[in-house]
C-alpha cells in the first residue's frame, strides 16, 4: 500500500500536533525545556518577522515529521546560511525517507531564500541518523566548543 508523504509548512493551528513531535526530540537527546520555551520557540516559528521556519511531513495527513531552521547572516558570505536545528520522524513512520524529504525540503527553502549553506549538529551516538546524513551532505570534520550560560 502506498502512502501518501507530503512536506508543507505546519500552520499556527497545529500546534497539538507539533508537540508530540517537539517533545520526542527533545526525550531522544535526553533534555527538556520549560513549558514557556516550547510557548515562545512555537510564536517564533510563526512569527513572519523572525528567521525561525518549521516545516512538516504528513503521511496520509498526519504530521509525523518535523524540521525547525533559522537563517543567519555568516562573516564568509554576503548571503544568509541555513542551521537545520532540529529533525525528528515519530518512530512509527521512520523507514518511509520522511528524514530525507524534510533535509531536502529545507534545501529548496535555503536555495529559495539565496542562502549559500546548509548545516545542523547530531550527537556522534545518533547512528542511524548519521548513515542518512553522510548521504545528504558533507561532514567537514568541525568540532563543536560551547560554554552554557
Amino acid at each position: 500500500m502506498s502512502r501518501d508523504v507530503v512536506v508543507r509548512p505546519v500552520g499556527e493551528g497545529e500546534r497539538a500536533a507539533w508537540q508530540p513531535l517537539w517533545s520526542g526530540y527533545l526525550t531522544f537527546y535526553k533534555t527538556s525545556v520549560p513549558a514557556a520555551t516550547s510557548d515562545v520557540t512555537w510564536r517564533r516559528l510563526h512569527d513572519p518577522a523572525e528567521p525561525m521556519h518549521l516545516l512538516g511531513a504528513y503521511v496520509d495527513g498526519k504530521l509525523t515529521g518535523i524540521v525547525h531552521y533559522i537563517f543567519h547572516r555568516s562573516t564568509w558570505t554576503p548571503g544568509n546560511y541555513c542551521y537545520l536545528q532540529d529533525l525528528f520522524v515519530d518512530d512509527g513512520a521512520r523507514g518511509l525517507g520522511l528524514g530525507r524529504a524534510l533535509i531536502e525540503a529545507v534545501y529548496d527553502k535555503a536555495r529559495a531564500a539565496g542562502a549559500s549553506r546548509v548545516h545542523w549538529l547530531t550527537h556522534d551516538t545518533n547512528a542511524q541518523a548519521r548513515i542518512l546524513y553522510d548521504q545528504v551532505a558533507d561532514r567537514p570534520g568541525f568540532i563543536q566548543y560551547r560554554k552554557i550560560l
